[in-house]
């Protein structure tokens, strides 16, 4: 079974991060969140406070599958300036690992730590510039997958992205499945 450890801070985008969570563990993945706060309980960026199952200090994160880090102001900024988050994302991109990110995320955090150097990526529109700066391409689509990073535009592109994710740690038939189910692909028709 594929391992996903979800960092959360205070400020992140809700279904950012609970869509993709949501729909991993619909696809039998072990979803594992995490507080990087003082406090298991974290507040979204619209005042939801979601209890994580462990705290940053609890997590090793070594047996992850994937690192994902969710959006959000000011979610993104303060998993920026948590340094274990930050060398967490880095040793899993050095080993070859998966790491995701969306909205404000892959500009705040996977930009600023050079995880998206030479690489193709989108983010929230109006951070575009972040990913030129640290040499990515930005392609303004709602996923883009590079390698082993894949990163997203917004909210609009938490569904895209999870069942994305899925595929990528699980497979497509199991991802089409659950996005059936969830009437996603109701909406492509």
């Amino acid at each position: 079974m594929a391992k996903v450890y979800v960092f959360l801070a205070d400020g992140f985008e809700d279904v950012e991060a609970l869509i993709p969570i949501d729909v991993l563990r619909r696809g039998g993945v072990d979803v594992v969140t995490v507080s990087i706060m003082d406090f298991p309980l974290v507040a979204s960026a619209h005042g939801v406070n979601i209890e994580a199952d462990i705290m940053f200090e609890q997590g090793d994160f070594s047996d992850a599958d994937l690192l994902m880090l969710p959006g959000g102001m000011p979610g993104a900024s303060n998993l920026f300036q948590h340094t274990g988050v930050c060398k967490a994302v880095m040793n899993q991109f050095a080993a070859g690992k998966k790491v995701a990110a969306i909205c404000a995320a892959p500009a705040v955090v996977l930009a600023a730590i050079g995880v998206l150097s030479g690489k193709k990526a989108t983010c929230y529109p109006g951070f575009e510039k972040a990913l030129a700066e640290a040499g990515a391409t930005y392609t303004g689509d709602l996923v883009t997958v590079d390698g082993n990073v894949t990163t997203a535009e917004g909210p609009a592109a938490a569904f895209p992205y999870a069942y994305e994710l899925l595929t990528q740690l699980v497979d497509k038939q199991t991802s089409d499945q659950i996005a059936e189910g969830m009437r996603f692909k109701h909406l492509m028709s």
